[in-house]
């Protein structure tokens, strides 16, 4: 357990577990599901987004709705680990909206991207014309998702 999760009493970790299941909950819906009074709760709200344990606020958007019915895991390996290269690797994977996460990781490659495109031929065009592109790539291996089982932004609290 980190020690910043330490600080935290049980009201800061129901206030956390009530705001995933419901970003939209007003102060005063939040404080009657907890029984506290509005005032408090809106100070632990405060001081929680002061604190970093809230980085901020966003809906839940049905990926297959707007189109997107590829996701693709995939392993990129540079060739160079030293200067730049990864630095500007990973500045460009960043400004990229296709790319939904993107971890430097150990094992048999250097960075785990989660992508997603409208079809494969739209995926290939952003592999060929995009990822293949970025500076350092030596080796992309992808795994493309058969079925959504489990998605979740959600944190255990």
């Amino acid at each position: 357990m980190s020690s910043l999760k330490c600080e935290l009493d049980q009201a800061d970790l129901a206030i956390l577990r009530e705001l995933q299941a419901d970003g939209r909950l007003s102060n005063a819906k939040l404080s009657e599901k907890l029984s506290l009074s509005e005032t408090p709760c809106w100070r632990r709200l405060k001081r929680l987004e002061a604190d970093g344990f809230i980085e901020g606020y966003q809906a839940n958007l049905s990926r297959k709705k707007l189109g997107y019915d590829v996701v693709a895991f995939v392993q990129v390996t540079l060739g160079n680990h030293s200067g730049e290269a990864p630095m500007q690797f990973e500045k460009l994977v960043a400004s990229m909206p296709e790319i939904l996460s993107c971890h430097n990781v150990t094992g048999d490659c250097d960075y785990m991207l989660q992508i997603v495109a409208s079809d494969l031929d739209a995926y290939g065009v952003f592999v060929r014309d995009q990822l293949r592109k970025l500076p350092g790539v030596t080796s992309i291996r992808s795994n493309l998702s058969l079925k959504d089982v489990k998605t979740c932004t959600a944190l255990p609290v």
